[in-house]
């Protein structure tokens, strides 16, 4: 009799069990043919413990840098962030059509060149390869990603010139191609993007040539050109009713009258130091709310206008020029006289 209890509560418990537990195959979120790939992806980075939570007997909607749609249920962000990764990025990458999220960041292992299988990834918004080793050229083929709102191959080995087809994307809120090896001149179609103005940052290469004629009606929120070998008439760039509001130009090979120059009314941060430029600084300077400035190793010479923002700043900001005089520098009396002192 108690044997028959035993046995009858034991097979209650059973049937609850069974009863409450998902069967995989009707709770599992995550399309089989995204698993596959994400599987071959794995694999392919010989398993890196960054994935162990890619377990094929599990929803992979729920593993660690991936996410799902929430209504379709398809592979929409593969985000590999940090983390002990060796390899190449896999061409498995492209057989996940509805990719709109593609980051590999921060892995000083990655290298190889830019698979041509991204290209396939037409639904894409955000790519993020940066902090790697990835060499090899910047792909023409982004261009053809018409969804693209931010595209960032920064502090990589890329080398070679830069695609004028980038300037054809309608999107593209941001450029990252910055701390490379790229060379060659800025592409004049980088002056008449397709759809909206990046903010285009191109810092640390070897870039060379004079700045295209047509960046006279480029309109960037920030621009970052800053340690290259760009030279000539950067003033053609400027203009008072642009709304640009961050631009860095230090470190090149710039040549021109700064006198003349009206900068834009919105703009917070100007770095012109470390180049060839000649004049005074513009009266109009002094209507600017400027957070940051700096015009040193230059060829400036005159008063530093009295005004607004321009005596916040200190020495640093203005040094090593020809003959700029004027809080924060010594005087221009002072000035005039060493000069003087020198001509004799």
């Amino acid at each position: 009799m108690e044997t028959s209890k035993l046995f009858l509560l034991s097979s209650s418990l059973l049937l609850v069990l069974l009863a409450t537990r998902p069967c995989p195959s009707l709770s599992e979120r995550c399309n089989p043919k995204d698993k596959k790939v994400l599987l071959q992806i794995k694999k392919a980075l010989d398993n890196p413990y960054i994935l162990a939570s890619w377990n094929p007997n599990t929803d992979c909607c729920g593993w660690y840098c991936v996410e799902c749609d929430l209504t379709t249920h398809r592979i929409n962000s593969l985000t590999i962030f940090s983390g002990q990764l060796s390899g190449q990025i896999p061409d498995a990458v492209g057989d996940l059509p509805f990719l709109e999220t593609l980051i590999f960041r921060k892995l000083s292992n990655l290298t190889g060149q830019i698979p041509p299988a991204i290209a396939k990834l037409k639904h894409l918004k955000m790519v993020r390869l940066s902090w790697t080793n990835l060499s090899g050229p910047v792909p023409a083929f982004f261009s053809e990603l018409k969804n693209l709102t931010y595209l960032d191959l920064s502090f990589n080995n890329l080398s070679g010139p830069i695609p004028g087809s980038l300037s054809l994307l309608p999107n593209l809120g941001a450029l990252h191609l910055d701390r490379n090896h790229l060379t060659g001149p800025i592409p004049d179609s980088f002056g008449k993007f397709a759809g909206s103005t990046p903010g285009l940052h191109l810092s640390h290469n070897q870039l060379s040539g004079k700045i295209p004629y047509s960046f006279r009606g480029f309109d960037p929120n920030v621009m970052d050109l800053s340690r290259n070998k760009l030279e000539g008439d950067l003033s053609i760039f400027f203009n008072a009713n642009k709304s640009t509001q961050i631009v860095d130009f230090s470190r090149n090979l710039f040549q021109f009258d700064l006198s003349r120059v009206e900068f834009p009314k919105s703009l917070t941060s100007l770095d012109l130091s470390h180049n060839k430029i000649a004049g005074s600084l513009p009266e109009m300077m002094t209507s600017l709310d400027l957070q940051f400035l700096n015009v040193s190793y230059n060829r400036l010479c005159g008063k530093i206008p009295v005004g607004g923002k321009l005596q916040s700043f200190d020495y640093d900001s203005y040094f090593h020029n020809r003959c700029l005089c004027g809080a924060p520098l010594q005087s221009c009396k002072i000035t005039r006289n060493i000069i003087n002192k020198k001509e004799k």
